[in-house]
This record gives structure tokens, C-alpha cells and sequence, in this order.
């Protein structure tokens, strides 16, 4: 943690809107100095799906949304054949800012280190609190870390319910790997076992509420 960062206090409250309007001025890691905005979760405060990526991207942080670039049209792709309404989940990240490195004029995606991902976990863990969902879902490897530990692995434990205190957890990809895979069949074969992932959780879900 950089010399003279403070972290802002994470509100001891179930009011997502406090809980956003905090984290904006949150200073727990160094990623607030470069970044253009926190970008806070998104949702209803009844939802009983959360969907955890891992950082906000350079579209997000530029609008200050949740998955609105192009993650997030695959991930709203993926909803739609599963047969979700996104408007129906609470949609966030394990890192509220968006860390990035300059490539020509692009800003371009750097993976969080473990410290910033810690840094970050209270305010997701608020979230969590505020919106008592009955499944969450970590959307790639940072995500998964940030809800289980280090010793996560999404390959090996991807696809099926996990128990996580009175929720359950499944972790599938970040919606970003869809996007990196060049062969055509490839690309549907990741697809469709990440729609499987998702509409496992929605009906998970649909057993009712924490």
C-alpha cells in the first residue's frame, strides 16, 4: 500500500446507495489515483443471484456501470440463452477500480495484485451483506480467489454448487476468456458451457433466498 493511501471506512449498513456513495471515496489501495471513478455494483437490493467479475473495465470505468464493454455483451449474451433477466441480479466486482496500463492511446487491462484484491474484499463483502443473495457466482480466477481463497481453482472447481456459510457459490469464466478465443467452434464450445454455468446458478437461485 502506497505512502500517505487511507482506507475510507466501509459503513456498517445494508443501504446500497451509502454503501456506493462510501466506496467512492474509498483510498485502500493505490488504483484510485489512475482510475477515472470507483464503479460500485449494480442491482436490485432483492436479488437472489450475484454475479462477482473482477475489476471494472476501460468502458466501465469511463461510464461508471458494471460489465457495459464488450465482457459485458458477451456476459448479457450468455444471460439472454440462458433465459436470465440481468435486471433481476446484482452485478459487481471483486475490485472497484480499474487498473490498467497505456499501450499506444489504449488503456489496457492489469491484472489486480493480491494486496489491491484484499484491499477491495470489504466492500464486497458489504454488498454481499446488503443484498443476502442465495448464490453467487465468480466470474474468473480473481473473482473466485477474492470469495474462496488462494486455493481456488475455477478450472478444477468450476460448473457445480459450492457451499459457502448459508450461500452457495459457483464459479465459472470470466466472460473476457470468451472473447480471447480465435477458433470459431472453440469459442461456441466456451460459450455454451458458460451459459451452462449460469443458468446452473439461476436455478440454484430459484430455491430461494439466504
Amino acid at each position: 500500500m502506497g505512502a500517505g493511501v487511507a482506507r475510507a471506512a466501509v459503513p456498517v449498513t445494508t443501504d446500497l446507495d451509502a454503501l456506493r456513495a462510501a466506496a467512492a471515496g474509498c483510498r485502500g489501495c493505490d488504483l484510485w489515483c489512475r482510475a477515472t471513478q470507483t464503479v460500485f455494483g449494480e442491482g436490485p437490493r432483492t436479488a437472489s443471484l450475484m454475479l462477482v467479475g473482477e475489476q471494472p473495465g476501460d468502458q466501465e470505468d469511463r461510464r461508471g456501470e458494471a460489465f457495459v464493454g464488450p465482457a459485458g455483451r458477451v456476459l448479457d449474451q450468455a444471460l439472454t440463452s440462458a433465459a436470465i433477466d440481468r435486471d433481476a441480479l446484482y452485478v459487481t466486482n471483486a475490485v472497484k477500480h480499474f487498473k490498467w496500463e497505456e499501450r499506444g492511446k489504449r488503456r489496457l487491462h492489469k491484472k489486480p495484485t493480491l494486496s489491491e484484491v484484499s484491499a477491495c474484499r470489504p466492500w464486497l463483502e458489504a454488498e454481499v451483506q446488503a443484498v443476502r443473495p442465495a448464490v453467487v457466482v465468480g466470474l474468473g480466477a480473481t473473482a473466485a480467489q477474492s470469495l474462496l481463497g488462494s486455493s481456488v481453482r475455477v478450472t478444477r472447481d468450476r460448473g457445480r454448487p459450492i457451499p459457502w456459510g448459508s450461500r452457495t457459490v459457483v464459479l465459472t469464466i470470466h466472460p473476457s476468456a470468451i472473447l480471447r478465443v480465435q477458433d470459431q467452434d472453440e469459442r461456441r464450445s466456451a460459450m455454451d458451457g458458460f451459459v451452462a454455468d449460469l443458468a446452473l446458478a439461476w436455478a440454484e437461485a430459484s430455491h430461494g433466498r439466504a
